[in-house]
């Protein structure tokens, strides 16, 4: 057993013995209860399994947790599907991330398997996006470059991509 230490969703994890052979996806399923990172291809194509990492600019970065050890993230900063929308006291959730919304607005989903993927790769895209805006006529390139990856086996894609052009479009400052 290994010692580790991160912190998800805002919450220390840690110190914690975990084998060393696991990989992220199980550690947080089995050691931390947080099923909705969900396991896909188990090779790092399908992109269903990512989370957020936070770097010391606290930008986020994408991450497969099928092919990465638990350790990797070691004294990490990791956002998963659950840790997005804002929640009280109870941990009873009084408003959604606007990803989330978005989503939930144009039905961008039809089992969920790849939700949590799709949701973290655009939350990931409209922080860089506050960042350094685009064109309004770069928006569908950009998000083809982000999401291209993602597979979605229901081929909910065009809701996918609907979704997040219309909420890039619609927050001041993410286009020029």
């Amino acid at each position: 057993m290994t010692v580790m230490n991160l912190s998800i969703n805002n919450n220390i994890v840690g110190p914690i013995e975990v084998d060393p052979e696991i990989m992220m996806i199980e550690f947080l399923h089995e050691y931390l209860n947080l099923t909705g990172t969900k396991f896909g291809c188990g090779g790092g194509i399908c992109h269903a399994c990512v989370i957020l990492v936070e770097d010391e600019q606290g930008m986020l970065k994408t991450e497969r947790t099928c092919i990465h050890n638990a350790l990797v993230f070691n004294g990490k900063k990791v956002h998963t599907i659950e840790g997005h929308a804002t929640k009280d006291k109870y941990g009873e959730i009084i408003a959604l991330h606007p990803v989330q919304e978005s989503f939930s607005k144009h039905f961008s989903f039809q089992c969920g398997w790849c939700t949590s993927g799709f949701m973290n790769e655009t939350i990931a895209l409209i922080q860089r996006l506050k960042k350094d805006p685009i064109k309004k006529t770069d928006v569908e390139t950009t998000i083809e470059a982000a999401l291209g990856e993602h597979i979605c086996r229901c081929t909910g894609y065009v809701k996918y991509y609907q979704s997040a052009k219309d909420l890039i479009l619609s927050i001041k400052g993410l286009t020029k």
